[in-house]
């Protein structure tokens, strides 16, 4: 898994802060982005953060680039709607070097290991041999129509892989591009850090707050599960470790913390 944050709003912790006084103030958001420094900027957003004043932090967005992912992991993420998702296609992107996301449960056990890489060896051999067979039958249609032979073969191609994918399994590795405000990532990190989500959209949740936590240290100084900021919301099926998960979680602030500067 990769997890890269490429883009963000230039000093979000500022624009944030401006946009909140603004509601209380006859000066204009850049005279109040002007006067502002950093330390005041970050004790501000984390004081609206203790009043649950969240509309503001909605001028903030954060992009990021994720690879080493699965078709699974897409689904999932995918239910935030609240968020822009630019995905790789298996649509469009013929398959030429089969890549796959391997559960840890399964990495674990050889008998198991074994099985899932010999299936997914016989999924992608399909995917190829649909491939072939439908290309060769679209080719010769297209010419038919009056294409010419590089045009039939370009055609035929694209037609045969919207088709062949349907075989793949929700274990194919994905790439994608994915845009959400600081309500919205917050709102993610409370559901997807938790210990009860599936590990690997965990995986990539935490890995997204140790990018964002250094450009912007006011937003996400409570960015984790739900326990970080408050009580476990989970009732019996708590895990029981919220103080070890706020640790965790400070310790991964701090070092990504360290890390840029």
């Amino acid at each position: 898994m990769q997890v890269k944050l490429i883009a963000h709003t230039v000093v979000p912790d500022k624009v944030v802060a401006a946009a909140a006084r603004l509601c209380y103030s006859d000066t204009g958001a850049m005279e109040l982005m002007d006067g502002m420094t950093d330390e005041k900027a970050q004790s501000f957003v984390e004081m609206l953060a203790s009043f649950g004043h969240q509309s503001p932090i909605e001028h903030a967005s954060f992009t990021f680039a994720i690879e080493g992912v699965s078709r699974s992991l897409l689904a999932q993420i995918t239910r935030h709607r609240l968020a822009s998702f630019s995905v790789q296609s298996q649509r469009y992107v013929k398959l030429t070097h089969f890549e796959y996301i391997t559960p840890p449960e399964i990495a674990a056990v050889p008998e198991a290991l074994t099985l899932f890489d010999e299936t997914m060896q016989r999924c992608v051999d399909a995917y190829r041999d649909l491939t072939e067979i439908l290309e060769k039958r679209h080719y010769e249609a297209f010419l038919a129509e009056g294409c010419s032979e590089k045009e039939a073969a370009r055609k035929a191609e694209k037609k045969a892989i919207e088709d062949a994918r349907f075989v793949l399994p929700n274990a194919s590795e994905t790439k994608m591009v994915m845009t959400m405000n600081a309500r919205e990532l917050l709102h993610f990190f409370r559901l997807r850090c938790c210990s009860r989500a599936q590990w690997e959209i965990r995986a990539l949740a935490k890995a997204m707050v140790a990018e964002v936590y250094p450009v912007s240290p006011g937003l996400f100084a409570k960015a984790g599960p739900s326990c970080v900021s408050g009580p476990c919301p989970e009732g019996k099926m708590s895990c029981g470790r919220a103080a070890e998960v706020r640790a965790e979680y400070e310790a991964l602030k701090q070092n990504a913390g360290s890390a840029d500067a």
